[in-house]
């Protein structure tokens, strides 16, 4: 049995460490969805064990397609991760959520186009409830732990995820705000419906880094932009993860732990042995 890990922390661009980790332990895995974006780095944090991932790899060489979002999911898991934590750079579409800002999403709506969205398939059929895709207990303790820093945080708002890596159109921008989006990002899909198949708890902590192109008196969004405003934000980022560990109970009481009690229909015959090999993390306790 893994270690039970209290936190995994997948770090976005801007933030590939995880400040003040003691009896670091880098695990260089490999999983049936291949190698993950990089050595996920296991160690201490506030006297909890946790998991800190650098999601575009060390240096940032994978754009958001690139990134191996199921290996990174399956490895996380595989370590003991019961919750995850993402942190990730996005365009506000709303007035009042301003550059610098921090946002605990409640929805998204997945806009990609070329990432495999599940672990299943190959004679293993779920069907994963998601109406409420981020963990709300999870989020909950989220914001309050961001809040504790004295950064302005909101709670809610709809997050859609664009492929990338190019940034939106002014049409494309204008449309997602007729749509009511809060904010538009990369990364968080497929990753928050994985974690939800793997039964984990998902979380977003959204680093507001612009105002995409939509906003007419400010200057449209540029790589420029998003490094400086989360340089700018690291610090706060690290320190609410810092309360954050300090808040979670060993305990989870959230529904996410049982996720797949009804979703799995395939008749547990007709699996085949290979697909219940590779996917026996997932799945062992429901295929008898």
């Amino acid at each position: 049995m893994p270690e039970k890990l209290v936190l995994g922390i997948i770090g976005g661009s801007g933030l590939y460490n995880m400040s003040g980790l003691t009896d670091t332990q880098e695990n260089d895995l490999d999983t049936p969805f291949g190698k993950p974006s990089a050595p996920i780095v296991v160690g201490t944090l506030e006297g909890q064990r946790v998991a800190f991932l650098a999601r575009h790899g060390f240096g940032h060489t994978l754009t958001p397609s690139e990134v191996p979002y199921r290996a990174n999911i399956y490895a996380l898991k595989a370590l003991g991760v019961e919750r995850i934590v993402s942190i990730n750079a996005c365009g506000s579409l709303r007035q009042d959520y301003a550059p610098g800002h921090i946002v605990i999403p409640d929805q998204i709506y997945d806009n990609t186009r070329n990432r495999p969205r599940t672990f299943f398939g190959e004679g293993l059929v779920a069907h994963v409830g998601v109406a409420d895709p981020f963990c709300p207990d999870l989020s909950t303790s989220l914001e309050a732990s961001v809040r504790a820093t004295g950064a302005i945080v909101h709670h809610g708002g709809a997050f859609i995820i664009i492929e990338g890596p190019r940034f939106s159109t002014k049409a494309e921008s204008d449309t997602y705000r007729a749509w009511s989006m809060s904010l538009v990002g990369m990364t968080a899909a497929p990753e928050a419906f994985l974690a939800r198949e793997a039964e984990m708890c998902y979380s977003v902590m959204a680093h507001v880094t612009d105002y995409d192109v939509w906003h007419i008196s400010e200057a449209p969004v540029s790589v420029e932009m998003v490094i400086k405003t989360l340089n700018q934000n690291t610090a706060t980022a690290q320190q609410a993860v810092r309360n954050l560990v300090k808040r979670l109970s060993k305990r989870r009481t959230c529904d996410c732990e049982t996720a797949l009690a009804t979703a799995l229909i395939t008749n547990p015959g007709f699996v085949p042995p290979e697909t219940r090999k590779k996917l026996d993390l997932l799945v062992k306790k429901y295929l008898k």
